[in-house]
């Protein structure tokens, strides 16, 4: 894949949006960068304390999160538009420790039109911990504000379909 948007990161979209998943800004947040590695969009991240659910385990929200963070950028690095999240199915196969590097690999498996469609696997010690299906759809700028009930930013305008 050559993607369609560079940096495959939230600086994409300027400083300060407020992203969990990608805004370099955000101090919660995951502060995620992506790669390509052939069809796939990667990323990598070590869950940390406050990422806890179960003692010794990542929170099965923020394994979520992470899944559909990643996939939400396989399609804007294949279509070049932002995608919203409108469905996904996730079956976790064995928990996510933290202070253990976890991968998650992406890839777009339908793009075209208003719906793009990505899968998802979250791997850690070599083991599948996490596979999911995500479904987006690409909006034009009166959807994406009507959906936000916000003006979009400037910075994201060339991103709405």
């Amino acid at each position: 894949m050559t993607p369609a948007v560079s940096p495959l990161n939230g600086s994409l979209f300027g400083p300060g949006q407020p992203c969990f998943g990608c805004s370099p800004d955000n101090p919660a947040g995951f502060h995620l960068h992506f790669v390509v590695e052939g069809d796939d969009l990667v990323t990598r991240m070590v869950p940390q304390k406050h990422h806890q659910g179960p003692l010794g385990l990542m929170h099965g929200g923020l394994i979520s999160t992470l899944a559909d963070e990643t996939a939400a950028w396989s399609v804007l690095a294949v279509t070049g538009k932002f995608g919203f999240t409108t469905h996904f199915e996730a079956r976790l196969s064995r928990g996510v420790k933290v202070g253990v590097e976890v991968e998650a690999r992406a890839r777009v498996t339908k793009a075209g039109g208003r719906v793009v469609k990505a899968t998802v696997e979250l791997r850690q010690e070599g083991e599948r911990c996490f596979t999911g299906d995500f479904t987006f759809v690409l909006l034009d700028r009166a959807g994406a504000e009507r959906l936000m009930g916000t003006p979009m930013p400037e910075q994201w305008l060339k991103y709405c379909r």
